[in-house]
């Protein structure tokens, strides 16, 4: 049988932005309900070496990571619930969510953290090696690279700049544009070209990672021209995929105010969105760094925020009383 359960505070995602979130919350005894969604973790679980998250001295492994963000907020007192919510109305408080259990959630505060997704190629041999060789996120993995040569998929302004970080690290970066003029700011095209060591080859894309089995390593890639059909193939020890990030926000679409590349909009120095008592945390919301521990910041600042709505609204209903 569904169930209905109402909540001080609902927090939908369970990232570093959800569970710090869920941490703050409860130790503020909100007492949060935290409900996981399809991919508990997020995208740390698909990352293997962490080494830029503060106060590990020796890399760890993401899905770790996420394993004891999980158990430290489930010990402070935050209920885990693993479900996915599938609708939510956020015209009235309590909020109204309903999960794919058929259970339904009120939320007297909706802490929103289902993050964003890396937009990837679609070719098999990519999903055979993330996390070997395949990387969405230059300033997660581009230290692994120094003295190796990379490559750099894409055309826009996150394509150039992930090339440009690359280049502190490769001996040697080369950009694969599918078309015949990047689509990035000229500033950035002109410290790009300007770079000894980025090469940019026009008008291919790439048909397939290539690598070895045992153990899982990139070793390359294959180029088709676009415009003739030839294919070459191109030396490489990593393939950095930069072709933008799509925000988990399809549910809120309509219900909150979003940016026009879809990420939710904050307020200034805030996680506060456009519905009263609705806070974004974590990539949903962030469209330029993207880190895990700005998204457990942002987490933070979500719930104490939460928290101070609550108490905000408590005293004005005890004064109305």
């Amino acid at each position: 049988m569904a169930e209905t359960t109402h909540a001080r505070v609902v927090i939908i995602g369970s990232g570093p932005a959800g569970y710090t979130a869920a941490v703050y919350a409860a130790r503020a005894m909100l007492e949060p309900v935290l409900i996981q969604g399809i991919q508990p973790g997020g995208q740390l679980t698909i990352t293997t070496e962490v080494e830029n998250y503060p106060g590990f001295a020796e890399p760890i492994q993401g899905p770790w990571l996420m394993e004891q963000m999980q158990k430290q907020a489930e010990h402070v007192g935050t209920r885990i619930v693993t479900d996915h919510v599938n609708a939510v109305d956020l015209g009235r408080r309590p909020f109204r969510l309903v999960c794919d259990s058929g259970d339904v959630y009120l939320a007297d505060v909706l802490i929103v953290a289902t993050g964003a997704q890396a937009r990837w190629l679609g070719l098999p041999s990519e999903d055979t090696y993330k996390g070997y060789g395949v990387s969405a996120c230059a300033t997660c993995d581009g230290f692994f690279y120094r003295g190796k040569e990379v490559v750099v998929v894409g055309g826009g302004n996150s394509a150039v700049e992930e090339a440009l970080f690359l280049t502190n690290f490769a001996s040697k970066v080369t950009v694969v544009h599918r078309r015949d003029a990047f689509r990035a700011e000229k500033i950035l095209q002109d410290r790009l070209f300007k770079n000894p060591k980025v090469e940019v080859i026009w008008n291919v894309a790439v048909d397939e990672i290539l690598g070895t089995a045992a153990p899982g390593k990139v070793t390359g890639v294959r180029l088709r021209d676009v415009q003739t059909g030839a294919t070459r193939e191109l030396a490489a020890d990593g393939v950095f995929v930069a072709i933008g990030h799509a925000p988990a926000t399809a549910l809120f679409t309509g219900q909150l105010e979003l940016k026009p590349s879809g990420y939710i909009k904050v307020a200034p120095y805030s996680t506060a969105t456009s519905v009263p008592g609705v806070f974004a945390a974590g990539d949903v919301a962030d469209d330029i760094y993207r880190q895990a521990v700005t998204a457990a910041g942002m987490g933070c600042m979500a719930a104490l925020e939460a928290e101070r709505f609550l108490a905000a609204h408590a005293e004005t209903r005890a004064a109305a009383e």
